[in-house]
């Protein structure tokens, strides 16, 4: 096959197809009409480009489609993968184009397992954590026949939606069962966007996206330029990836929380043999032997981090950033964005990308940037922790609500982490802390390039806390309108803008929650932003905080093979251990390490070499 890129044709051009429902049935392109391409004239722009007649393709798939929106005439730009009539000619072609960017032979897109459990192989590993990246991780295993054990502390999607519903709307929080910890992990209550910067070489990502389709979610999302699910679609995804894992041979077990781990040996010559797990439902402990795990354990997991800290596991501070969630009126967004094309259904509700470089006056030179946008969607609660707030973003697949909510952030390196044991001691209680905070202090005064692998979570629960006071201790949030902000005056009224987190907004003085270097970075960066989206910076705009799990505060170093740097058998992956950022680079992860793990597995028992002799 030949992959052609940049055939370019006007939005009008294009068939409009209705988004359909959130709730509706899976779908597939043959059931559609019209249909969702403009194939004829992709054939002919096709073979326009290879200098052959339109009869000379045989079949036409499209790849991918974006929007440009850069001149007044809105174009669609297409990928696309062409079959010719008489496969022989491929080579001559593509030798005719071989200066051609544009025109190149079609990638082998499909998965290849390193290899496959033999008959009767009984060693199984366990997967700990049940997001997007110990999903793939279980999955993969699964279809190379290895049969995993899944641990997750959070309870099955649809009874995780209902108590994450409780803090929402009752302002009842569940410390195991919420937007954090549950079956699909944080990705399930956010924009389910599909789209990673990531080098991909093996095109790990298509398979996760070719495994989301078949679990049921919208087929769009295989030419999507910016692909994205919805919470609702997601839960029955989600549902149905657990059902495949089980029916090929894995376990997985709910409110099951790792405690500890059994570590055997000294030096470079610890072993994981190991661990310790409680059954949160029976409330009771038992030990499970396992010498292959794999820690995917999404970003929250402090408790956890804590944990591995203690059993001497190799972890290292990492930069995160820190900020609020932004509210416009989708419309201001999909003016700046499209321009006349605003509304027009094919484009759906716009989003943005936003960068700002602060002075070393006003922001000591860090990095403003908006994250996980999510267009025509809302402000969600996020905290898994009594006595904190957190906010993140949330759209479901049709993104029809008012507002558009975008996190804005600002950079942060271990740096910027604190030292004082009061800090400490509110973050992980009163001897854990004061142990700890010795701890952080004794690798500061030896000026090592190292920072406690803790102290980024002694930061967020600090700023976390900030907030909750702020929001007046019911788990409502602080908000500030933006024209406020700027002035550096409190909030006393929502103007045009309504809020769309719960359990509620109160308004009043970020300033007071956020450090004063990220305090005069946004300040910087606002008008800024509102010059490359004219409305970005209108007055009446809501900032809600504080926005502090844009990624994990440490990460759990691994080796070339995925193990931990110091014990063997233990795999950190995704979010938690500080290798992914989002829901496509979680799944990748958790299939590369999966891969990892079961050529351990066959290496250590010999069985590779029986099956290479076989």
């Amino acid at each position: 096959m030949i992959r052609i890129s940049e055939l370019k044709l006007p939005l009008g051009a294009l068939p409009v197809v209705a988004m359909r429902a959130a709730d509706a049935p899976p779908e597939t392109d043959e059931d559609r009409s019209p249909a969702p391409h403009p194939e004829a004239a992709l054939r002919e722009l096709a073979a326009r480009a290879l200098g052959v007649g339109a009869d000379a393709i045989a079949h036409l798939q499209v790849f991918k489609r974006s929007f440009d929106a850069r001149k007044a005439e809105l174009m669609a730009v297409y990928i696309v993968d062409v079959t010719l009539s008489d496969p022989p000619q491929t080579a001559g072609l593509l030798a005719r184009h071989a200066g051609n960017s544009h025109i190149q032979p079609t990638p082998d897109v499909t998965w290849k397992p390193p290899v496959h459990a033999p008959a009767g192989f009984s060693r199984r590993p366990v997967v700990v954590g049940f997001g997007p990246c110990g999903m793939f991780a279980a999955l993969a295993l699964a279809q190379m026949g290895f049969r995993p054990i899944v641990l997750e502390r959070g309870r099955a999607v649809r009874q995780r939606t209902k108590d994450t519903w409780g803090l929402w709307r009752k302002k009842v929080l569940d410390p195991e069962s919420n937007v954090q910890f549950g079956e699909g992990g944080a990705g399930t209550f956010s924009d389910g966007k599909l789209y990673s910067q990531i080098r991909d070489p093996r095109h790990l990502g298509r398979k996760v996206m070719d495994e989301f389709v078949k679990a049921g979610a919208p087929p769009e999302i295989l030419y999507e330029a910016h692909p994205h699910i919805g919470t609702f679609k997601l839960v029955r995804v989600v549902e149905h990836i657990r059902a495949q894992i089980i029916a090929l041979g894995g376990d997985i077990r709910f409110e099951q929380r790792l405690t500890d781990l059994r570590i055997e040996g000294t030096g470079d010559s610890r072993h994981l043999r190991g661990i310790t797990v409680q059954d949160l439902r029976a409330n009771q402990s038992y030990a499970l032997d396992t010498d292959h795990l794999v820690l995917a354990l999404g970003h929250s997991a402090r408790d956890t981090f804590a944990l591995l800290h203690a059993r001497g596991v190799c972890l290292e501070a990492k930069p995160f950033s820190i900020g609020v969630r932004i509210e416009h009126p989708q419309s201001v967004i999909d003016r700046a964005r499209w321009g006349r094309h605003a509304g027009h259904p094919l484009l759906g509700a716009a989003d943005y990308k936003l960068v700002h470089h602060a002075t070393q006056d006003a922001g000591q030179g860090r990095t403003v940037y908006s994250f996980c946008m999510c267009p025509g969607g809302t402000v969600v609660a996020a905290t898994s922790e009594p006595g904190r707030v957190v906010t993140n973003g949330m759209s479901q697949y049709s993104r029809n609500e008012r507002n558009a909510n975008a996190g804005l952030v600002v950079g942060i390196d271990p740096a910027d982490f604190p030292l004082d044991k009061s800090a400490w001691q509110a973050a992980f209680g009163d001897e854990d802390g004061k142990n700890l905070a010795a701890e952080a202090r004794a690798l500061a005064r030896l000026q090592l390039p190292r920072t406690h692998p803790l102290a980024g979570v002694v930061l967020q629960r600090d700023l976390e806390s900030r907030a909750f006071a702020a929001g007046g201790a019911s788990y409502e949030a602080p908000g500030q309108l933006v024209g406020d902000f700027l002035a550096g005056r409190p909030s006393t009224a929502f103007g045009t803008v309504t809020p769309s987190y719960r359990p509620g907004v109160r308004l009043g003085d970020l300033a007071t929650v956020l450090p004063d270097y990220a305090v005069a970075a946004m300040r910087e960066a606002l008008p800024v932003f509102g010059r490359k989206i004219r409305g970005y910076d209108m007055a009446d705009a809501v900032m809600t905080g504080v926005e502090t799990r844009t990624s994990a505060p440490l990460r759990i170093t691994r080796n070339e093979r995925g193990e931990s740097l110091n014990v063997h058998g233990l795999y950190p992956a995704g979010e938690g251990a500080g290798y992914a950022g989002g829901i496509l680079s979680a799944g990748v992860d958790g299939i590369r390490v999966g891969e990892w793990v079961a050529t351990s597995l066959l290496a250590e028992s010999g069985a590779d070499k029986k099956t290479a002799a076989t």
